[in-house]
């Protein structure tokens, strides 16, 4: 640990904007992928533990669409495409079949995906490490500010993923679908008797759930390496989040997701070995001080 390290960074402006880039970067993939978790979670109430996995895979996606196409933003948009068809099947044709199961059921249908994904991989793309490298796009000078390095990428993907959390937010709060989404999450049989097909939006959700992992996976591709399994890390951190943030909270998930970023990008200064302690520390205190997390809505009784 190195406490003094930490606070000679935070007296240092360049430290202070560098790390903040980082954390931001780290803090937008993290949204991305919670924000499909806990969407899944707040229409559904089920915990998607295959979530991970759909990441990984819009990861592979996109860097097998860069290498067709060498565009970038046509790769991104494949693997979202791509996973989100994914996940409509899955719920379809697994998920379905269990959402009123014991909920240790429905952690064995996800985690035998998990590793049926991962063998996947394996015999597509092969087991060893794959790289999409820095599209040509964004190989320029970084941007400086206050002495503090942003690579150009950091502000396209930081930009990107607010984009999309500002239209996850205009189409929840204010679209038809939204609505029915939110009616369907609050009293599903309610919105069943008024002639909606509520099995449709369960599976739409799943779907869309599936787009905003595979789009993260796209965008995470330039500055991540791939590998199978690479899943099982992000969605042990966007469990913290969506638990920090509110479970089926989307805005919670956005501060959560910040927070954790922020929190890894500093404390690798400070505390370089105990980074995942640290999240898990947040976690619990959140968690004692908000059982119901930043912005979660209080439970019935």
């Amino acid at each position: 640990m190195n406490p003094q390290a930490l606070f000679e960074c935070f007296s240092s402006a360049s430290c202070i904007v560098t790390q903040m880039g980082t954390g931001l970067i780290v803090g937008s993939l993290l949204f991305l992928v919670a924000a499909g978790l806990t969407l899944i979670f707040g229409v559904l109430g089920v915990v998607n533990f295959a979530h991970g996995s759909f990441y990984m895979l819009g990861a592979y996606l996109a860097l097998t669409a860069y290498r067709l196409t060498g565009n970038f933003a046509v790769a991104v948009m494949a693997a979202g495409i791509g996973v989100g068809l994914f996940g409509f099947l899955f719920e379809r044709f697994l998920m379905r079949r269990v959402y009123k199961a014991d909920v240790l059921m429905q952690l064995l249908v996800c985690y035998a995906l998990v590793l049926i994904m991962d063998d996947i991989v394996k015999i597509v793309w092969g087991a060893e490490f794959l790289s999409m490298g820095m599209p040509e796009t964004f190989q320029a000078p970084p941007f400086f500010i206050a002495g503090g390095v942003v690579p150009v990428f950091y502000v396209y993907l930081i930009a990107a993923a607010m984009l999309i959390a500002l239209a996850l937010w205009g189409i929840l709060t204010f679209s038809r679908i939204g609505k029915i989404i939110r009616a369907a999450a609050q009293n599903p049989t309610m919105t069943s008797a008024l002639g909606i097909n509520t099995s449709l939006i369960y599976a739409a959700v799943f779907a869309f759930g599936g787009v905003l992992a595979g789009l993260a996976g796209g965008l995470a591709a330039p500055v991540r390496s791939m590998s199978p399994g690479m899943g099982f890390s992000i969605l042990i951190e966007s469990f913290i989040v969506t638990v920090i943030g509110g479970m089926g909270s989307v805005s919670g998930a956005l501060v959560g997701a910040l927070l954790i970023g922020l929190i890894r990008s500093f404390g690798t200064i400070g505390f370089p070995l105990f980074v995942e302690g640290l999240m898990f520390l947040a976690m619990v205190l959140i968690l004692i001080l908000r059982p119901n997390g930043l912005l979660g809505k209080e439970s019935r009784a």
